[in-house]
């Protein structure tokens, strides 16, 4: 038979594949969302990256999950807007900048704040452009034409909006407060920026003398240093051994300060000595008991972590410095009696990495209670946000019952400038869209929003919102789904969700799917300083896109952290590999065939109807597996019906007519092949993209590309399930004579006598009538089948469903080379089980190797056992 000559190469190279296919998807705009009113509307909006740098796995893996499901609907039918955009990412891209500055001599007080702005807006459109070209490599279909940033005009509106309406409705305020501050970048944190570790520290004990010199109160602290801003010392006032002391002073030591004892409810008589030293301004506990009791707030801190005029002699010390000057002061002065030893958990910015101080600070806040409330009751309707998976609800919902205050203002330059102005005289605050006319008499607050107070917009602001007749809100939102990380459910989703219920009335996305972390393959969290990050596009360069997509895509369930592998990745290169290799095999054998040619409705054997039959039931898996975000599912019936059915056995049973001479059996199996390449590449298109839209260009086809090609869907009358049954009896005895035949040594060249004992006439037939198979895949020199066969020789045995394979030892194999053969390997065996034994049974061995170093020879010990016994077994079983 002459073969055509096909467009793919002979050597599958995924950089060749991938090198300019995006550039096509895109100048044929088949990402873009069409508006058209005929199809159902599916909307996801791209979790905005940080202009900050790369991309790295873990956006890889968000983002490739949008992207399945964004191609499956668009296959589907609907009309898909995938919406990309980026996040200004406040203090990230701001230390940035000024990492950059300093490097080059210069501090953003140098430029002053709008020549920083500028230089700030430069290294986002440089960083955009890396990310999209990023985007670009991984194969995202995002619709660019309605790309967002988070600092655009159209958010920036809508950020003033949301903030004068909540402001307006009380729900903003202003206020003192202790807020967590980061000494670094100097700005205040939100509780959810900061970072707990367990740190070595101590607890010091001291002893507080009495004004009236009748005795003293011992307290302790784990931060001496903000003794310099105490402003009372609290006890229970049930508590007997104080009781009578409520009312008295006490001598702050090194200050001479006079201050009071004060009974409050809040304090622990079981725990420490049961009095408290309060510091308002330096804890957020000490802050609600001096509320309570009228306290003064003693600032000891400057922004930069430094110590104040407050700090009286130890001015200008940083303040562990001023901690080391501190103790060393009050040992001296008999005050400090005790240092204990304290393992406790510390507050460090997740920006910084600094240790976050407690601080008391004027900041702009949201009063979280009744957004809250309104989100939880939405959880109990029909309308809730659906998590998947859905224990997350729960991480969800505790959150939101435990709400506090969100802090939202920071003392940065590069962000939403807060619209507030205070009048220079009166001190009276404009808060509002616009500036006030008088604007000469006004100063703009100087503090910009938290980033995830614009983020939290997403969903509606870039549909246009607060623009409520905008076509694309009206259409597109609320959003289909949400993919992210549950690293940021706090952060992210359910700011979304309470800003989406408040300002839209509405969820702003139905499904919310959950996704873990990267992690490298002993689990660990990738970071700078374990050296075991993985660049993405390093990965790309090497396997494609394609490989690093399957790998991501399918390597976890719903929720599950994901532990990265080179080898697993190039394991999926390997599976790549195999279909291009059969695809270029069916596209050589399908000659000119177009695809109003392709015709099944001519006779079709046993595997023709059979790969029919397993396609139908592949196309109604993945879409129903899909449906439920398990795409780790939807990777393995793609992988076993790629590689084992339709590469193993199809291809190697469509052999048999394709090399014949029957011309009807041939267009069948031609049509058969190409339809099923088309609906399988079909199927595997979202996960790999590149590869099936270069193989799917070559195939038969109608349509510009694979992307706007139908979704496949389940063809009932091509469903045999008799003929699916007779494949899997094929394929189970061809099977069995192939491992029997491998067992011996005995290659498939040779041919061998071979018997099939059948349950039942039924079994026979079904043999019978695919015997053509069993002699082209098993190469017996004669075949009988039959419910009657009985043999007196030796024979190798094989018991199938229905049946038993009977192939006699004579010609199968010569019974005395494999005998010395066996023996050999019997011998071999002997060596190592007492090798092993002799080892396991060393004191000194025992004594002094580590237990994973035993336990792996105890392991090695067991499998020679059984290999030899199982030897054993075989010689005595020949010479039987």
């Amino acid at each position: 038979m002459e073969l055509k000559e096909v467009n793919l190469p002979t050597k599958y190279d995924p950089n060749a594949v991938e090198a300019n296919r995006y550039q096509y998807w895109l100048e044929g705009k088949f990402f873009e969302a069409t508006g058209d009113t005929e199809k159902q509307p599916y909307t996801i909006v791209i979790p905005p990256p940080n202009v900050t740098g790369k991309l790295h796995l873990g956006h890889a893996w968000d983002t490739t999950l949008q992207d399945i499901l964004t191609r499956i609907k668009r296959m589907q039918g609907y009309d898909v807007l995938w919406l990309p955009g980026m996040d200004h990412a406040g203090i990230a891209t701001q230390a940035k900048v000024e990492e950059k500055l300093r490097s080059n001599g210069v501090s953003r007080y140098d430029l002053g704040r709008e020549k920083f702005v500028e230089e700030t807006w430069k290294w986002k459109e440089e960083y955009a452009g890396h990310i999209r070209e990023q985007w670009s490599k991984l194969g995202l279909g995002v619709d660019y034409s309605r790309e967002r940033f988070t600092l655009d005009e159209g958010l920036s509106k809508a950020v003033r909006e949301v903030f004068v309406s909540l402001y307006k409705k009380g729900l903003i305020y202003r206020g003192e407060y202790i807020i967590n501050w980061d000494p670094a970048t100097k700005t205040a944190l939100s509780d959810i920026e900061v970072i707990y570790k367990d740190v070595q520290g101590a607890f010091y004990h001291m002893r507080y003398p009495l004004a009236d010199g009748s005795g003293h109160i011992e307290v302790a602290t784990t931060r001496p240093e903000t003794m310099l801003g105490d402003t009372a010392v609290a006890v229970h006032p049930e508590d007997d051994r104080y009781k009578h002391l409520i009312g008295k002073t006490v001598k702050l030591p090194i200050t001479g300060r006079e201050i009071p004892i004060v009974g409050d409810d809040y304090v622990d008589m079981e725990f420490g000595s049961g009095a408290v030293k309060i510091t308002p301004a330096h804890d957020p506990n000490d802050f609600e008991i001096g509320n309570r009791h009228n306290l003064e707030r003693v600032l000891v801190m400057n922004e930069d972590g430094t110590m104040n005029g407050n700090a009286l002699q130890y001015k200008g010390l940083d303040r562990f410095e001023c901690r080391k000057q501190i103790v060393k002061d009050l040992q001296e002065q008999g005050v400090l009696f005790k240092v204990e030893e304290h393992m406790h958990s510390v507050g460090h910015s997740e920006r910084s990495g600094a240790v976050v101080e407690p601080y008391l600070s004027t900041q702009w806040f949201v009063k979280m209670q009744p957004l809250a409330d309104e989100a939880i009751k939405l959880q109990q309707g029909e309308d809730k946000v659906n998590f998947v998976p859905n224990r997350f609800e729960n991480t969800y919902l505790r959150w939101m019952e435990n709400i506090r205050d969100w802090c939202i203002s920071r003392q940065l330059w590069w962000g939403h400038r807060i619209p507030a102005w205070y009048h220079k005289e009166t001190g009276e605050v404009h808060v509002d869209h616009e500036p006030p006319a008088d604007i000469e008499n006004w100063e703009q607050d100087n503090d910009v929003l938290d980033t995830w107070f614009s983020s939290a917009l997403w969903p509606f602001s870039t549909m246009g919102w607060p623009e409520t007749e905008s076509i694309d809100y009206q259409r597109y939102y609320p959003t289909s789904a949400l993919v992210t990380g549950y690293d940021i459910i706090f952060f992210w989703v359910s700011r979304m969700i309470f800003q989406g219920i408040e300002f839209t009335g509405q969820r702003p996305f139905q499904d919310v799917l959950i996704h873990g972390l990267v992690r490298d393959e002993q689990g660990r969290k990738m970071s700078k300083s374990l050296g075991n990050g993985v660049d993405p596009m390093d990965v790309i360069a090497q396997y494609g896109a394609d490989s690093l997509r399957y790998f991501l895509s399918t390597g976890s369930s719903p929720g599950q952290d994901l532990r990265f592998s080179m080898e697993k990745v190039e394991a999926t290169w390997n599976f790549a590999n195999k279909i291009w290799n059969a695809s270029r095999f069916a596209l050589m054998n399908m000659g000119d065939m177009a695809y109003d040619d392709i015709d099944l409705t001519g006779e079709k054997s046993v595997a023709d109807k059979w790969i029919l039959t397993r396609l139908n039931e592949t196309i109604e898996t993945v879409t129903k597996l899909a449906d439920k975000y398990e795409f780790g599912e939807v990777g393995r019936a793609l992988y076993n019906f790629i590689w084992d059915d339709f590469c193993d056995w199809y291809i190697e049973m469509a052999k048999i007519p394709l090399y014949g001479e029957d011309e009807a059996a041939k267009k069948t199996t031609r049509s058969i092949l190409a339809y099923v390449l088309d609906n399988t590449m079909r199927l595997l298109h979202p996960f790999m993209p590149f590869i099936t839209e270069e193989i799917w260009q070559q195939l038969p086809h109608e349509g510009e590309s694979i992307t706007v090609a139908k979704w496949p869907e389940v063809r009932q009358e091509l469903t045999d399930q008799e003929a699916a049954s007779d494949m899997r009896l094929l394929v189970d005895v061809i099977r069995a004579v192939r491992n029997v035949r491998a067992e011996v040594n005995t290659p498939m060249s040779k041919q061998i006598k071979m018997f099939i004992k059948a349950k039942d006439d039924s079994i026979v037939e079904k043999l019978e009538r695919n015997r053509s198979y069993l002699v082209r895949f098993c190469n017996p020199s004669e075949l009988e089948i039959g419910t009657n066969v009985h043999l007196e020789e030796k024979a190798m045995t094989a018991v199938v469903t229905g049946a038993e394979i009977i192939l006699p030892l004579k010609g199968l194999i010569n019974i005395d080379e494999e005998i010395a053969r066996l023996q050999k390997e019997l011998d071999k065996l002997d060596k190592e089980v007492e090798r092993v034994q002799k080892k396991l049974s060393n004191q000194g061995f025992l004594a002094k190797a580590p237990q994973n170093v035993i336990d792996e020879e105890k392991a090695k010990e067991q499998d020679y056992v059984e290999k030899r016994d199982k030897v054993r077994a075989r010689i005595e079983e020949l010479k039987g």
